[in-house]
């Protein structure tokens, strides 16, 4: 039986190659990354990774280091769902959720790799392998862009092979969203997939007139609208505002799903792998939502989630997000007539150019 040996974790800012803009976050000029390796005595690794926006990498990192990595040494790292649990205990009463979710959720990614490593599978194939091809999406983060420049990074993304497009919304004016959507429209036609990220923007009344307002330009769905926490809300407007509601990226646990699942409040679950706890919880939520007949979708870290949508039968779109690695990765995830294919490599199959990285270590 092999055990672990040995966990190195590192923290990095990384600047984004320009300044990004949502209606909550303000402008993101980087990304914090915090990585994870864990090599076991049998000589495998596994490479796992999280990220924070702006601030909060620092804490992620400083748990991983001082609080759970002396749990995992001398474990074996094929019981992942003990190793899960016994994490989750050791730092329950500080954490359940929040930074915990995000520092737990780095060491089980590289758990899974270390096993698919192991293996010779390729996670996809690991957690179910049900179609490597994976619909994908645009995740364009322009809130602030001028109506030009949004489109031509919409015709950008349509020449890089997308058939799918979100954008930003949650202006000052609602009348501007419905411009900008109203010209998007115009723009890709009645039929292509279109979707509008309000970042939780809204109070009830200005989600539900945002959404009655925008209903007539055929959103695929309206993401996050309201504050994670209000599940009554999601669910009103659900049944009043005629749009379809993505939401989940700032759940941090399977009980945060299940409760707004059981309220009706969302059509598309949107678990983020590098917060929601790891792979070992973001499969349980997606099988979760395939319960109540819901399809699941994601948010950013699209490396790593293209193996977790091609694993399950009920994927919506993958989010090609902003916050990619892109310049740091051997081989970028490519898109290709609105398809991202997960790679046939043992585990997740990033390999990461840690010699770029170290010169943006913290």
């Amino acid at each position: 039986m092999s055990k672990i040996e040995k966990i190195d974790t590192a923290y990095y800012r990384v600047k984004l190659h320009r300044v990004l803009t949502d209606s909550t976050h303000g402008e993101m000029a980087y990304f914090e990354l915090v990585t994870v390796r864990i090599s076991d005595s049998d000589g495998t690794q596994g490479v796992g990774y999280t990220y924070a926006v702006n601030h909060g990498g620092a804490s992620i990192h400083a748990m991983i280091e001082r609080d759970l990595s002396g749990h995992l040494m001398g474990e074996d790292p094929g019981r992942i769902e003990a190793l899960w649990e016994k994490m989750w205990w050791a730092v329950h009463y500080p954490g359940r959720g929040g930074v915990a979710s995000f520092a737990i959720a780095a060491i089980d990614i590289a758990l899974w790799d270390r096993l698919g490593r192991q293996t010779g599978m390729p996670l996809w194939r690991l957690l179910g392998g049900h179609n490597p091809k994976v619909p994908a999406y645009a995740g364009g983060i322009d809130l602030l862009l001028p109506l030009p420049e949004l489109i031509e990074q919409t015709d950008r993304n349509l020449r890089n092979g997308f058939r799918a497009i979100k954008m930003k919304i949650g202006r000052p004016n609602l009348s501007e969203d419905v411009e900008r959507v109203a010209a998007m429209r115009r723009h890709l036609g009645p039929d292509f997939p279109l979707m509008a990220d309000a970042n939780m923007r809204w109070s009830r009344d200005e989600a539900l007139k945002a959404c009655q307002a925008l209903q007539e330009h055929s959103l695929f769905w309206i993401e996050e609208p309201l504050i994670p926490e209000d599940e009554t809300g999601h669910a009103m407007l659900a049944t009043c505002g005629g749009i379809p509601i993505a939401a989940g990226e700032n759940f941090r646990t399977i009980h945060e799903f299940a409760r707004l699942i059981r309220a009706e409040g969302v059509m598309f679950p949107e678990p983020d792998v590098s917060n929601c706890g790891g792979i070992t919880p973001w499969m349980k939520i997606a099988k979760l939502a395939e319960c109540h007949n819901l399809k699941v979708t994601s948010h950013g870290v699209h490396d790593l989630h293209v193996h977790l949508l091609a694993a399950v039968p009920n994927k919506s779109y993958l989010e090609v997000h902003g916050f990619g690695l892109e310049r740091y990765i051997a081989d970028p995830l490519a898109i290709v007539d609105g398809f991202a294919t997960a790679p046939d490599t043992p585990g997740h199959g990033v390999v990461l150019d840690w010699e770029a990285l170290e010169a943006m270590r913290v």
